[in-house]
């Protein structure tokens, strides 16, 4: 059994290793080759979801050394929130290649040993138990979508590629600053030196030191989620990447920022928390993304520019259910980062689609698109009522459980987030309104629905929208170990008082 996690994670790039084999001249040859690896490889993965014990902690563990003489070692393992991540980015990437047979028509080979080797080290993030293990392929993670974007993206890629790559090393350094100050911590307090991520759970640094942690670890997973003001980087890197590039990159990769900040920051730190300075500036940060992202949106007319600020806006909401410090707000953000893994990464996968047809991003060019597309008008209109959090779709469980956390830690939060949910609203109804409503502009009339192949890559997360918003208790019982161990970490007495 604990093998299965090192074979999910070379299984893509060893994938990739036999694609960089094959004959360049062959590309339909190498379009079938990445995706059966990738459908291959998320079907082993999701195979995994029925024999995990929700009631258990890190399963499925393999521990091999790996740089003995610092502590570090070859860590693997899953709790629930993390099954989640590493199922959903394995169906991801698969949905991401696939959606790429028709749109990659120069470098394929080259473009489909990124996409894999991209999956194998954001997959590793996940499953990592070790810190510097963590922070090795959260680096190494960065270098595929780099060249993604600087290759395959639009006419400003190589701008928008070198300023996500220059944002997250510089962030990433201050975070490695960050993991290597709880690293001598944790030697200072027990005279061990361990990468171990329990192990260093149990070093609860205070005071000075503390607040140094938390800033530094702060510093570079910030920049990830992202959080404003360190979102910049976002709009540019999602506006210029391939689709399947945007579509990996708000369904998956935003989520190691938000994974960091449970794995290493809340459990790392605690004390740290307590302290109200700290709490306040993240919930101001959490609902400045929140409120700051939706008005942007408001204001877009480039399709994958509001897809992208409207990230920012939900990954605030993410934060802000992480920092009320309550089972509600946990739980809620931990389904709320899947929940905008599905809604958002649809919301891509659609653009990506209507771009091939017309070549243009511009909302305004579009229009009417209900007549010659009913299909794909009904799967568009699915997943903005999903990003929403309207019922009863998946966003909506997770909204209303950030919401609570949010009103127990302070009315004023609820009321703030509140009216984001509002302009978010707002802004994908004025969208859906100006592309499928309305009088068919002539140019638009004869666009041809959903192919069979785009029905296959729309469903599947058609119907976890559907699936997740009639019926979340399944997920919320994988995420009630994870949610308790880190309230017993920053709040030791809440279930007591609670009882």
């Amino acid at each position: 059994m604990a093998d299965n996690l090192t074979l999910i994670l070379f299984f893509p790039l060893a994938g990739a290793l036999i694609l960089s084999l094959l004959p360049g001249a062959k590309p339909q040859l190498i379009r079938f080759w990445a995706n059966l690896v990738m459908g291959l490889s998320a079907g082993w993965t999701l195979s995994l979801l029925p024999q995990f014990n929700p009631r258990g902690n890190f399963q499925f563990t393999q521990r091999l050394p790996w740089i003995p003489s610092i502590g570090a070692e070859f860590h693997l393992g899953v709790d629930g929130f993390s099954l989640l991540l590493v199922a959903m980015t394995s169906l991801v990437g698969f949905l991401a290649c696939l959606a790429s047979w028709n749109a990659i028509d120069r470098h394929a080979k080259e473009f489909y040993v990124l996409l894999l080797s991209l999956q194998t080290f954001v997959l590793r993030v996940f499953l990592a138990l070790d810190a510097l293990l963590f922070f090795v392929f959260f680096e190494a993670s960065l270098l595929p979508m780099f060249f993604l974007i600087a290759i395959w993206g639009g006419e400003d890629r190589r701008r928008a590629a070198m300023k996500f790559l220059v944002y997250t090393v510089a962030g990433s350094m201050l975070m490695f600053v960050g993991l290597l100050l709880l690293y001598f911590e944790h030697w200072r307090q027990t005279g061990f030196f361990t990468f171990s991520i329990p192990a260093l759970w149990a070093t609860q640094p205070e005071g000075q030191i503390g607040l140094w942690i938390f800033w530094l670890l702060f510093a570079g997973l910030a920049v990830k989620v992202p959080m404003a003001p360190f979102h910049t980087w976002l709009p540019d890197a999602h506006t210029e990447a391939p689709t399947a590039g945007s579509v990996y990159l708000a369904s998956v990769m935003l989520k190691m920022g938000t994974y960091g900040f449970l794995r290493l920051v809340l459990p790392g730190v605690p004390e740290t928390l307590k302290q109200a300075g700290v709490l306040t500036a993240m919930s101001i940060l959490a609902l400045v993304a929140i409120v700051y992202g939706a008005l942007v949106c408001l204001k877009q007319r480039d399709w994958k520019r509001l897809i992208a600020y409207s990230s920012v806006s939900h990954m605030g909401f993410c934060m802000l259910g992480l920092f009320s410090l309550n089972p509600a707000g946990v739980s809620g953000s931990m389904l709320q980062q899947i929940n905008h893994g599905i809604s958002t990464g649809l919301l891509f996968l659609l653009g990506g689609l209507i771009y091939e047809r017309r070549h243009t991003r511009e909302i305004s060019e579009y229009g009417g698109l209900f007549q010659p597309m009913p299909a794909f008008s009904i799967v568009f209109l699915i997943a903005a009522v999903s990003s929403m959090g309207m019922p009863p779709l998946n966003g909506f469980i997770g909204e209303v459980r950030i919401l609570s956390g949010a009103f127990e830690m302070s009315v004023w939060w609820a009321i703030w987030a509140g009216l984001g949910v509002v302009l978010t609203v707002a802004y994908l109804l004025w969208c859906y309104q100006r592309v499928s409503l309305g009088e068919t502009a002539e140019k638009n009339r004869l666009l041809a629905d959903l192919s069979p192949r785009e029905w296959a890559v729309v469903m599947p997360l058609v119907l976890l929208a559907i699936g997740l918003g009639l019926y979340p208790q399944p997920a919320f019982e994988l995420l009630e170990g994870p949610t308790r161990q880190i309230i017993e970490k920053v709040r030791p007495n809440y279930f007591a008082q609670s009882n």
